[in-house]
């Protein structure tokens, strides 16, 4: 019962940050980001570009791109003196190739079957789509970080 609460909540915090004019790229960082109870405006701002497909073209998924920029976010290269670290990518191997195998395809326009992006923002049928696939991508990178030993919501 405990796992049907915790998707409760996060489906429910999906929709609010939805709500609240996020898109899927940004909300599945922002809750990332809240997770560690960091604020980055800036990062925020910058996956805008990749909500609805990138640059609003139905092709690859923002759920894959933001999915890859939060495993970046742990094992990435940060600074000049840095380097990824060694399982960086073999995470986002997993990653994608978990999210084509779970959701038959990568592009946006495929996974919620868009027609046009009017009948997007005003249709509850593609926002429970997209929802599912936050859902189980959220989780799966949480599972990802585990089996390479992170700790999800502690970078530090």
């Amino acid at each position: 019962m405990e796992d049907m609460a915790v998707m409760d909540n996060m489906a429910f915090t999906m929709f609010k940050l939805f709500n609240a004019g996020y898109r899927c790229t940004q909300i599945m960082m922002k809750m990332a980001l809240d997770e560690e109870e960091k604020e980055n405006e800036d990062l925020l701002r910058a996956l805008n570009g990749f909500c609805i497909g990138i640059g609003s073209n139905p092709k690859t998924c923002g759920v894959l791109t933001a999915g890859i920029a939060l495993l970046g976010l742990y094992a990435g290269k940060g600074n000049d003196l840095e380097y990824p670290k060694p399982a960086y990518s073999s995470m986002v191997d997993d990653y994608t190739e978990w999210f084509e195998l779970e959701f038959a395809g990568t592009e946006c326009r495929d996974l919620i079957g868009v027609v046009s992006f009017i009948e997007w923002s005003t249709n509850q049928e593609y926002r429970l789509k997209c929802g599912n696939v936050l859902i189980k991508s959220y989780v799966k990178i949480q599972e990802i970080l585990r089996d390479h030993d992170f700790t999800f919501g502690s970078r530090e």
